[in-house]
């Protein structure tokens, strides 16, 4: 049960964070956006670099100086790994009326959920890997470090809910069906966690690797889609202050807790 609640809390961060359009009748003010996409970008930075890419390099430590080869080499292939989904699923960012992807015939609605829940498998695998180093008594990992992950991944995803439910809503569709979608788009994160924990026995050799895989896609998705996304518009500075607030949250959730 625990590693099951583990595993649902981004889930629910998603859904808090949808749930927010049952109760608001405007649009989010630009400013307000920016802040919680720089936000939701500086808890990924934070969470990737102490929650993922320092711990595999610690479970690497028996490889002396190439230390650093599986993190650098698992980093990459997170990269690969979402640049090939981007390619691959058709999708919409927010605020963008350009599909990415192959053509198809879904409707802006469906296509703005796909963009968010193809970054959100990333960020399912992580909290998978971590709980499934956690179940094979990896050293490296602790339960507290484990739900501090999680919990950074949820905060993270509570505007990330939020932003991509508000669009479907704009598109004229009802709150509780924007909250549906916004919802849903999280949903993946327990599955690509749970799917990683079954396979954890099988996991723990390349661990270090996987960790590592899920710090990069994670990076993909910040400088792809949530720095760019904060910086749009009219120049502020609001969106660099939301990425300070969430670095420097995740980084104290990872180091008190971990």
């Amino acid at each position: 049960m625990m590693i099951f609640w583990g595993l649902m809390i981004p889930f629910i961060g998603t859904t808090l964070g949808a749930a927010c359009v049952l109760f608001m009748r405007n649009e989010l003010k630009p400013l307000i956006q920016k802040a919680l996409l720089g936000f939701a970008a500086g808890v990924m930075v934070a969470a990737s670099v102490w929650s993922l890419l320092i711990p595999a390099m610690d479970m690497s430590e028996n490889m002396g100086k190439f230390a650093f080869v599986p993190a650098a080499v698992g980093f990459v292939l997170g990269i690969g790994f979402l640049l090939l989904l981007d390619r691959a699923i058709p999708h919409m960012h927010v605020g963008s009326d350009q599909v990415e992807g192959p053509r198809c015939v879904l409707n802006k609605s469906t296509m703005l959920v796909l963009a968010v829940t193809i970054h959100n498998i990333p960020e399912g695998i992580s909290s998978g890997a971590v709980f499934a180093g956690l179940m094979t008594g990896n050293a490296d990992v602790t339960v507290a470090g484990a739900f501090a992950l999680a919990i950074g991944i949820a905060v993270q995803n509570l505007p990330e809910g939020f932003i991509v439910s508000l669009p479907v809503r704009s598109e004229g569709q009802g709150r509780w069906k924007a909250f549906l979608y916004g919802s849903m788009s999280g949903i993946v994160e327990p599955i690509a966690g749970g799917i990683t924990v079954l396979l954890a026995a099988y996991i723990t050799p390349v661990l270090p690797y996987l960790l590592a895989f899920a710090a990069g896609a994670m990076i993909y998705v910040v400088v792809e889609e949530l720095v760019p996304e904060s910086a749009e518009g009219e120049h502020s500075n609001i969106g660099t202050i939301g990425f300070a607030a969430g670095f420097v949250l995740m980084m104290i959730l990872d180091v008190a807790l971990g």
